[in-house]
């Protein structure tokens, strides 16, 4: 536990928590590690499926950071509803209020929606990572995962290691723009003022819940669209929960992923420990990476985001 305890605000901008237990237990896991949540009267807001109104969603956001400085800002969950609130988010008074609090904004899935708008609005670093219910509310709280968002929070340059075989026909060694999250909202913001343009980036992808096809699909779309031809290389994380059918016939996310590969000229990495699964990284939106692979891994060292 901290010696001094650090504030959280949570942001309940997508769905409302699905069992107040889980979000009652992940708000007193963080306490008895130094992190106290100073907002959980958000957590009893419902709004059709939504975690509030679209006001008090939005007030949420715009909240950020109003608090005391280094607090924490941690999304409750993921879900549905950030793209209600795109156009009247001022991401411009988030920014500064940010930049001037020095606040780690966190979260994952649907407020990918946010985070991607965010970076494209102010070029502002945000965090993908742990949200509230999923990962601080799980039983038990995975140990990889906290080492992980401990570590980067704390330390302004960060590198992971990753040891995974990779299909590679040479060495990869590049810097640029670290971006990404999940695949489904990347692809919902094409077309959009709310879709950064980032040229010569290194972006990361997951999801959940979609079988093979439908993944090369979104994938083919991020590649027709131009996106991934301005990218160094494309880092692929977990793609869970998903089913095949006898009618695939072999078809699978491996197959998917070699299909790509043949396709989109860049490298494209797998395995990254991030996406829908309790092991996962703690990932700058928006920051500097270097990124370097061989056949049996590849590392990131990761600068240029706020910490606690």
């Amino acid at each position: 536990m901290s010696s001094q305890s650090i504030e959280v605000r949570l942001i309940a901008s997508s769905g409302y928590p699905h069992d107040v237990a889980i979000a009652a237990r992940g708000c007193a896991w963080l306490k008895h590690h130094g992190y106290h949540v100073g907002n959980p009267d958000v957590l009893a807001r419902r709004y059709l499926r939504f975690g509030g109104t679209d006001a008090e969603r939005l007030a949420d956001l715009h909240a950020i950071g109003t608090g005391a400085q280094r607090e924490l800002t941690l999304a409750v969950r993921g879900g549905y509803g950030l793209g209600r609130l795109l156009g009247k988010i001022d991401f411009a008074r988030i920014a500064d209020q940010a930049r001037a609090s020095g606040t780690p904004i966190v979260g994952h899935s649907d407020f990918t929606g946010f985070q991607l708008a965010y970076l494209a609005a102010t070029g502002g670093v945000t965090f993908a990572g742990p949200m509230l219910l999923a990962d601080f509310g799980a039983e038990p709280v995975d140990a990889f995962m906290w080492q992980h968002f401990e570590a980067i929070l704390r330390d302004p340059a960060y590198t992971v290691t990753v040891e995974a075989p990779q299909a590679l026909a040479r060495l990869v060694a590049v810097d640029g723009t670290f971006w990404g999250g999940n695949l489904a909202m990347l692809c919902s913001l094409l077309g959009t003022p709310y879709m950064p343009k980032i040229d010569g980036g290194i972006l990361f992808l997951e999801d959940i819940n979609e079988p093979p096809y439908r993944i090369e699909r979104m994938l083919l779309q991020l590649a027709q669209a131009g996106v991934l031809a301005r990218q160094q290389a494309l880092v692929l994380g977990d793609f869970s929960n998903y089913r095949t059918t006898d009618y695939d016939n072999g078809y699978d996310m491996d197959a998917v992923f070699d299909y790509v590969r043949a396709e989109v000229g860049i490298p494209v990495l797998t395995g990254l420990p991030f996406g829908h699964c309790p092991r996962k990284l703690t990932l700058p939106v928006g920051a500097q990476a270097r990124l370097t692979a061989q056949a049996d891994g590849f590392t990131l060292a990761l600068s240029g985001y706020p910490t606690l």
